[in-house]
């Protein structure tokens, strides 16, 4: 069964890592994230997201071949209360580092940026790409949040990349995306702080996009949709002279990955130990999860192929 076929379930799955919903009204395509034991970019998460996405590309060219394609946007959400993404798979960089598999290491981090570039391009397809933000997004986490085009997050929610603590850097593309949209300096100064931010700071310094109210964030997702249809043709070719102006190309990712590889190895004992508090705080985070609003319900089938 193909995704162009299955996204009218309600409960449409990959695998247990994301749940795919199709809303016909907004021609929206939602990806809830529910990674397992904890909410992070564990291999197997990163699996799922890099298989659902070849499907969709791959089903939106037949779809479009047999008279057109009702996708305009796609958002990337979660369905665990109060968590968007917890980050880097932390117990997995522990064991990788202690064993020296730098080749493993190279491999993860090459997994998370495939997965955040293709949202970075809109998949290379006409659609406008949205992040829903409605809980803590640290780490990787954030850094997938800001790798859509649109970073929509609700009040009190807070982001973060907390890499220093532990004597790293985010190293999947959090200063690509953050310079290209708050300039060099501020998004230093977000890497090196270690701290939380709030949604609402990080929409005053221009990294969030649309600030929704507690618990509106899927009504903020349908009030921008309504607003970009009014004038989507200038919408798209404003995002398309910024794609020019500011282009983020996979070589520049994969390079500095490089870079988080050869770091993460130099790590020392003190390092790991305060990784491993923070492994401890995720664990703690996801036991506190709560079953998450239910997702939009398709209504309407995209083309068979």
């Amino acid at each position: 069964m193909n995704l162009a076929q299955s996204i009218v379930t309600p409960h449409f799955t990959s695998n247990s890592h994301i749940t795919v919903e199709f809303d016909a009204e907004m021609h929206c395509l939602w990806c809830y994230m529910h990674s397992h034991p904890r909410p992070s970019f564990n291999p197997e998460q990163l699996k799922s997201l890099h298989e659902f996405q070849d499907e969709l590309i791959s089903n939106y060219h037949q779809a479009e071949k047999l008279g057109g394609v009702p996708i305009d946007y796609f958002v990337l959400a979660s369905k665990a209360e109060g968590v968007y993404n917890l980050g880097g798979d932390l117990e997995l960089f522990q064991s990788l580092i202690l064993s020296r598999d730098e080749e493993g290491l190279r491999k993860y981090a090459k997994a998370c940026i495939d997965v955040l570039f293709q949202n970075m391009i809109n998949y290379g397809l006409p659609i406008t790409t949205i992040s829903l933000v409605q809980g803590s997004a640290l780490g990787g986490g954030f850094e997938a949040a800001l790798s859509a085009s649109v970073l929509i997050a609700e009040c009190g929610c807070e982001l973060g990349l907390p890499e220093i603590l532990f004597n790293l850097f985010p190293g999947m593309g959090a200063f690509s995306m953050l310079s290209r949209r708050v300039g060099t300096c501020m998004a230093e100064r977000l890497m090196t702080s270690g701290r939380l931010y709030k949604a609402e700071e990080l929409f005053e310094m221009g990294v969030v996009d649309v600030l929704a109210d507690k618990g509106k964030g899927v009504e903020a997702v349908h009030e921008y949709i309504r607003r970009h249809r009014r004038a989507s043709n200038g919408f798209n070719a404003i995002q398309r002279v910024k794609d020019y102006v500011n282009p983020i190309q996979y070589d520049e990712l994969l390079d500095i990955t490089e870079i988080w590889v050869q770091a993460a190895l130099r790590l020392d004992k003190k390092d790991l130990r305060m990784m491993n508090r923070l492994v401890g705080a995720q664990n703690r985070k996801a036991s506190e999860q709560k079953p998450a609003v239910q997702p939009v319900k398709a209504t309407q089938q995209l083309v068979s192929v």
